[in-house]
């Protein structure tokens, strides 16, 4: 019987892996999967970038291509999909 895939971890606070596995999936434009403010989105990574004082996520919604901005303080969780 095989084994069990390895869980996706699952951020809730801007660590500094956290950061890295971000950082990481915009240079591999990898999906997403984010929940604020108890919505959840997923998105491919597009950029990091800082817009005044705070830092954001630019991603791309797969289905429409539209790009949404997300602040990374206002982010309940996120994980990176493999």
């Amino acid at each position: 019987m095989p084994g069990r895939p390895p869980a996706i971890p699952e951020y809730r606070s801007l660590t500094p892996d956290a950061l890295d596995a971000l950082e990481r999936a915009v240079r591999e434009r990898r999906r997403v999967a984010l929940r604020r403010r108890g919505t959840e989105y997923v998105v491919v990574a597009e950029r990091l970038e800082t817009s005044g004082r705070d830092d954001v996520l630019a991603g791309r919604l797969p289905m429409t291509g539209e790009l949404i901005t997300f602040r990374l303080r206002d982010l309940e969780t996120f994980a990176v999909l493999p």
